[in-house]
């Protein structure tokens, strides 16, 4: 609407004014010359700025208030006056109609600007169709889409953009979508495919929207290239086989895993004859080592008090079962059985422990870094330790949903199994456990909380010695490396443990692992 060169306009709305102002004088018993004014004004209305039109309102505004002194011969003072206010009047009411007019028009064309800016930088590709199925407005996104030019699109039937396989489907949706016009969200559920110019077809989720005026129906088109979400759609289908794969591979080995247990039983056996008859040379060989007596004076008490029992327990249990052959002992036998398997995973336990002492002492301990949800390592513990809880014993959580660090997944799960066996060791039945996850800035802790027996303070400096017990646990089923190696597994991470106890009052253990 505006123009581009207002110098024209406003020269000629000057020369307007001028030329009424001119005549008013030469002709003063003629009122109607102030309709020249609104007509520069109305010129105004071709010119962007305001200015222009409060100039010329004001100037005419002027020029007929001064017009009202020329003298009149025809016409009384007070019907001068009358004609001339009313012609300030509708000067005034023009001046502010066409201000009005222009305000209004910027407002559309800045709308119209806005809404060509939506269509022309739109991620989506849109596709205007008419009633017959003609496409009449495309924007770039589209034609970047389907590899055509404007021109090539336009008066060209939809289905110039979908697989020829599809043409008869899509004609009788399209005639049935004219019927029952309505938004529409497509692609959800089924596959949608749309074709590009050299003929490749890709999928693509399209919504429709429809509206209608004088000249027919109309239905956009918005167009959205899915491919990359269909290939990792693809890809998470993959990954999910796999882990199926090896599902079925853990299972596998867990049952091999179970028959080895067994095979390990027969060498504990063995193990116990070999263990009493080394039992005299080991007490004479820590008596001339010296510097090592501590140490292997601990061991000895420890093995000798800790293998003997399970040991005693599995050969006891063996006998008995011998005894039990009838069909109806068959709850004794499996009481026996189950003593048996809580013997030998005693046993286990104190293998590893061990085996986990001796490869630190060797510095054979290597770390393995990966991103780990700590909450489902805590979980998976709790799970493991579940069958040895005593009754009533039971975890209370307070642990985010996802709590994450690069760590070694290995280290900390053997880490929190020895916490959370202690806790459950040296608690009565019917004592809760809690566990809280607090997370800092560079850091994580994991505090482990218990109603048990305690430490007494005199204890508490020697806990992370090798082979330690604390004298109210000397009745307690233990090796005294727990904590040791702990304490030496976290320094491989540059991790740290912490020690809190009352005795009599529980304990409080907390663990601090760096978040990197």
């Amino acid at each position: 609407m505006f123009k581009e060169n207002p110098l024209p306009i406003i020269l000629f709305s000057i020369a307007v004014i001028g030329a009424t102002a001119f005549m008013q004088y030469q002709q003063p018993d003629y009122s109607f010359f102030d309709g020249g004014y609104i007509i520069a004004i109305l010129l105004t209305i071709f010119l962007k700025d305001d200015l222009y039109t409060r100039i010329f309102g004001i100037t005419g505004l002027i020029f007929t208030f001064i017009s009202m002194y020329y003298p009149n011969a025809s016409e009384t003072t007070v019907q001068i006056w009358l004609q001339h206010i009313f012609s300030a009047v509708v000067i005034i009411m023009t001046m502010t109609l066409v201000i009005y007019l222009k305000r209004l028009y910027r407002s559309l064309e800045r709308e119209e600007r806005q809404v060509n800016a939506l269509f022309e930088h739109a991620t989506e590709g849109i596709v205007l169709t008419n009633g017959k199925g003609q496409i009449i407005l495309v924007n770039p996104e589209a034609e970047r889409l389907f590899g055509y030019e404007k021109h090539q699109l336009l008066g060209q039937t939809i289905e110039m953009l979908i697989p020829q396989r599809f043409h008869y489907g899509h004609e009788k949706s399209r005639a049935n979508f004219y019927k029952n016009p309505g938004n529409r969200r497509m692609g959800q559920g089924r596959d949608l495919f749309a074709k590009r110019r050299d003929g490749s077809e890709f999928p693509v989720e399209i919504s429709l929207s429809h509206f209608s005026d004088k000249r027919g129906k109309y239905v956009i088109a918005f167009i959205i290239d899915i491919t990359q979400r269909k290939e990792a759609e693809q890809k998470l289908l993959q990954q999910k086989e796999q882990l199926e794969s090896i599902t079925n591979d853990v299972r596998k080995l867990n049952s091999d895993l179970e028959n080895k247990v067994e095979e390990r039983t027969l060498i504990l056996k063995e193990a116990l004859h070999e263990l009493e008859r080394s039992q005299l040379e080991l007490e004479d060989a820590l008596s001339k080592e010296k510097e090592l007596s501590e140490i292997k004076s601990r061991f000895v008490s420890m093995a000798s008090h800790e293998f003997r029992t399970p040991l005693s327990t599995i050969l006891s249990s063996a006998t008995l079962i011998s005894r039990y052959q009838q069909a109806e002992e068959q709850p004794q036998r499996d009481k026996h059985v189950k003593r048996v398997k809580d013997a030998v995973k005693h046993l286990n336990d104190l293998l590893e422990d061990f085996l986990s002492f001796g490869k630190l002492e060797e510095g054979k301990v290597e770390t393995k870094l990966e991103t780990v949800n700590l909450r489902i390592v805590i979980e998976e513990v709790e799970d493991e330790l579940k069958p040895s809880m005593k009754e009533g014993q039971h975890f209370i959580q307070a642990i985010p949903s996802v709590v994450e660090c690069v760590t070694d997944k290995r280290i900390i799960k053997h880490t929190l199994i020895n916490i959370f066996s202690n806790a459950i060791k040296f608690s009565d039945a019917g004592k809760p456990i809690q566990i809280r996850v607090e997370e800092q800035v560079d850091s994580i802790l994991i505090s482990v909380k218990d109603e048990g027996i305690g430490v007494a303070k005199e204890d508490q400096e020697y806990l992370f010695d090798s082979f330690f017990r604390a004298k109210n646990a000397f009745n307690i089923q233990g090796t005294g490396l727990g904590l040791h190696i702990v304490k030496r597994y976290l320094s491989l991470l540059d991790g740290d443990i912490r020690f809190e106890s009352e005795l009599d009052q529980g304990t409080t253990v907390t663990v601090t692992i760096p978040r990197k």
